[in-house]
């Protein structure tokens, strides 16, 4: 994905759920940073929001994918970028809506099981900012989107894993991907928003 500018000040802190890392130290040459990784779902959070009733915001996430990642620490507009959602595994906190969203009304997750993403192009925008354009493919359909990316660093665990992390966003409108189920409400305006956010949460493993 090409996320490198920098590493953090070497200290040795506590992450995500209680895995211990001990910080890179600061380097101009992050060449070392290149290579094959797998993104690790324990660690990481793939998730959504969506306006409700005009009033309110709905979130939730999937609980099962994978992806995988070639960064180039030297040119980022190497890297590359691929990852594969189980729809099924929608949650939004509410058994009932999950189940509806499985159905054919949304993500139709029986003729449909995957969403997938897999990159285009990459490039960087600022000291830890980059932006990654791809295929986002959802119901059938695929068009282009783009993720806001920020890198949050660079890390080995005391399992001796090399990690790499970043935060992600990106906007898109879901009746571009057939998502197109509403309904009306009497006060005026529409039960679901057509815009979702996207949030993406990621530490990735590389591979020796």
């Amino acid at each position: 994905m090409g996320l490198f500018s920098r590493t953090k000040t070497a200290n040795t802190t506590t992450g995500t759920a209680g895995t211990a890392v001990a910080t890179a130290p600061v380097s101009a040459d992050l060449s070392h940073l290149t290579g094959d990784y797998t993104i690790d779902p324990t660690h990481s959070e793939v998730g959504f929001s969506v306006r409700h009733a005009m009033v309110t915001t709905v979130r939730g996430q999937f609980a099962e994918y994978e992806g995988s990642l070639h960064l180039d620490g030297a040119d980022p507009h190497l890297s590359t970028a691929e990852l594969v959602i189980k729809v099924a595994s929608i949650d939004t906190n509410q058994a009932q809506r999950d189940d509806h969203l499985r159905t054919g009304d949304f993500f139709d997750a029986p003729a449909f099981p995957e969403i997938t993403f897999r990159s285009i192009s990459a490039e960087r925008l600022g000291e830890d900012s980059y932006r990654l354009t791809g295929d986002l493919t959802i119901k059938g359909t695929t068009r282009p989107v783009t993720l806001d990316l920020a890198y949050n660093g660079a890390a080995k665990d005391l399992y001796g894993n090399e990690r790499v992390g970043f935060e992600g966003t990106a906007k898109i409108d879901r009746t571009d991907w057939g998502l197109n189920y509403n309904a009306a409400l009497e006060t005026g305006g529409v039960l679901i928003g057509e815009q979702v956010k996207l949030h993406f949460d990621i530490s990735a493993i590389k591979a020796v």
